[in-house]
């Protein structure tokens, strides 16, 4: 599949293109990264190869289907409502689907595209103001004063803490937590994070609800015998994609995350799911953490907290304990048994926290 052709309102860094041509030739002086993926675009394969992240296993190659790719950056375009001469902000690595998509965006629904170098802290330096961009959780974290050059914000490649969405609510900037993976070439549903007062509008795709994800066009959403998310988005993907993202079905079109299959902890018979757990205890916590669940002989497995810190002195951990008590948002089976503090977590090639290679680290 040859694609020659791109929108005629598509610019990048403020540069207007007559022709393929000129987009490589302009690419192969302004970036190393992005050349070589856009002359993959524009050639005759059919396909893409991109690589996962490695959050839920061992990084790989797979292929993704050029048309599949557009229909994906159709069905963003159609849902946030961004269409010709959109400006956006491109502040993630090119290397991985999300940066990759932002391009394809771009030239598929002729926005008017900056690239700023990957950074923690994307919008230092930038005065001009954009309808559209898409940030990890660390660079919002690190943006919160410059929101507002910003409309619509999509935030992925990690769980939005309960701590950093106080943090927005005042922003006039939307944002919206993603869900999705490289499979489905970045989101099939999103989820609104801040501003819930203001979505009585026309738009007919603002109908969000807190906590719940709402799919995008042509995505067909069930759940199997495990409880776990199965997604069918035949113009994203060939298969019928089977996940490990343990959820509560609200409709057929949204749905509530509880956390991935892989991460459940049975202590004593009571199965409680981390990353809802994470949400409560980040209310308190400031530092990166985790909690997981490690082998015990009284319950299979109890639950314990592990901390980003390299020391704690026994006043902190006793003062931690007590707000961690006195948190009532957490059930009793919620809170941890111990706490451990770890100088260094062990993190993937996009920053995200390798579980169970950072609870080896206690052996």
């Amino acid at each position: 599949m040859k694609i020659d052709k791109f929108h005629s309102n598509f610019q990048l860094n403020e540069v207007s293109f007559a022709s393929v041509d000129e987009i490589l030739s302009y690419a192969s002086r302004f970036s190393d990264e992005i050349y070589p993926f856009l002359e993959s675009w524009f050639s005759a394969d059919a396909f893409i190869t991109v690589k996962t992240s490695g959050s839920t296993g061992v990084p790989k190659n797979i292929k993704l289907h050029k048309k599949q790719m557009i229909n994906s950056a159709l069905a963003t375009g159609s849902f946030f409502d961004l269409k010709e001469n959109t400006t956006a902000l491109l502040c993630l690595p090119t290397e991985y689907i999300a940066g990759k998509m932002m391009l394809i965006r771009a030239l598929t629904l002729g926005w008017h595209l900056d690239m700023a170098a990957p950074s923690s802290y994307p919008l230092r330096g930038i005065k001009k103001q954009y309808d559209f961009s898409a940030m990890v959780p660390l660079q919002l974290e690190n943006s919160i004063k410059s929101l507002n050059l910003i409309k619509k914000l999509i935030v992925g490649g990690g769980v939005v803490s309960s701590q950093l969405q106080d943090k927005i609510q005042a922003s006039n900037c939307s944002v919206f937590a993603t869900y999705g993976m490289t499979e489905t070439i970045t989101h099939i549903a999103v989820k609104r994070l801040n501003s819930f007062s203001s979505l009585q509008n026309n738009n007919s795709n603002e109908s969000f609800q807190k906590d719940f994800y709402q799919t995008l066009p042509n995505v067909e959403i069930y759940k199997d015998v495990r409880n776990c998310l199965v997604i069918k988005a035949p113009k994203v993907s060939n298969e019928v994609i089977f996940t490990n993202d343990m959820i509560h079905l609200v409709s057929d079109d949204q749905f509530e995350w509880l956390g991935r299959l892989d991460n459940v902890i049975n202590s004593g018979g009571v199965k409680l799911h981390p990353e809802k757990i994470e949400e409560k205890l980040s209310k308190i916590i400031s530092k990166r953490f985790f909690v997981a669940g490690i082998s015990d002989d009284k319950l299979g497995q109890k639950l314990v907290l592990m901390i980003e810190q390299p020391f704690a002195s026994l006043d902190e951990e006793v003062a931690l304990k007590l707000k961690i008590k006195q948190l009532k948002s957490l059930t009793k089976f919620e809170i941890p048994k111990e706490i451990y503090f770890v100088a260094s977590f062990i993190d993937t090639e996009t920053n995200k926290i390798q579980r169970a290679k950072t609870l080896g680290l206690l052996k």
